[in-house]
């Protein structure tokens, strides 16, 4: 079975705090984002997904998530360089509007147990820490932690953000994208005619068919809104199947980020 990892490359494609929602200001944009009328992805409202992060080594490469004034979250398959900067409020990667903030990243901690031979092994997940805090405004906040071991309903409506291409083989994305993806249930995503047992409980699948469409960055965000209104980052966008986005009974998969508030907790404390 083939797997393609979202990464980007040239094209760009495809604290002791608690780490909850208590955090105050996490998962509340000041520009709310466009959910009323997305059906296959649009190019996001400007400044709509604050947390929103453009990983760069040499040119921008993944996706990833702030998380705290200090923190990303972003894939483990996405760390392949020694040196690496974040770009937060960046919208159109093709102009220099203004609000984006270039921070370089101090130290990159890669999950013990990924393993870069076995995408579908599952621990696809790295935290950055940044050489300084971000300055947190109107267009940059962080996203909330979801609960440890927290789960998501069948058909949740979830979205992707990214600089990915808009379909398999199509154009790259310059200015953000977000697109609906429904979550689809471990039970689903298991069955041997979708990914078997390559999806794990670890993961999250969503989309599926023309909703799995690359709309997002390795390594960037699955948003899902939470009861409270605020917007979670329950995934972190892993891999799709070889043959495309657009598989059907292939929807992406994402690292599930409430199996790993443990390891996120170890690691920043």
């Amino acid at each position: 079975m083939g797997f393609k990892l979202l990464l980007g490359y040239h094209f760009k494609f495809c604290l002791n705090l608690p780490l909850t929602a208590s955090v105050s200001g996490c998962g509340v944009p000041s520009y709310w984002p466009n959910t009323s009328r997305v059906v296959n992805g649009e190019e996001a409202r400007l400044y709509s997904w604050p947390w929103q992060v453009s990983l760069e080594s040499f040119y921008p490469t993944c996706g990833g998530t702030l998380i705290a004034p200090d923190w990303v979250l972003t894939a483990a398959h996405c760390i392949t360089f020694h040196t690496y900067r974040v770009v937060l409020a960046e919208h159109d990667m093709d102009k220099e509007e203004g609000p984006e903030q270039s921070i370089m990243v101090a130290k990159m901690f890669i999950h013990p147990k990924w393993n870069d031979n076995c995408v579908s092994c599952g621990n696809d997940i790295a935290l950055l820490k940044l050489e300084k805090s971000a300055d947190l405004n109107d267009k940059v906040k962080p996203a909330c932690l979801p609960e440890h071991s927290s789960t998501l309903a069948h058909n949740q409506p979830c979205y992707i953000t990214g600089w990915g291409r808009l379909y398999s083989g199509g154009p790259r994305a310059t200015r953000l994208q977000q697109a609906p993806l429904p979550v689809v249930d471990h039970s689903v995503c298991s069955q041997s005619d979708w990914w078997g047992s390559s999806a794990k409980m670890t993961m999250v699948c969503a989309g599926g068919d023309s909703k799995s469409a690359c709309h997002g960055d390795s390594g960037g965000p699955l948003n899902c809104m939470g009861r409270d209104n605020r917007w979670y980052v329950e995934g972190v966008t892993s891999f799709v199947d070889g043959r495309g986005c657009n598989t059907p009974k292939k929807p992406t998969v994402f690292t599930r980020v409430a199996s790993f508030i443990p390891w996120i907790s170890e690691v920043r404390e």
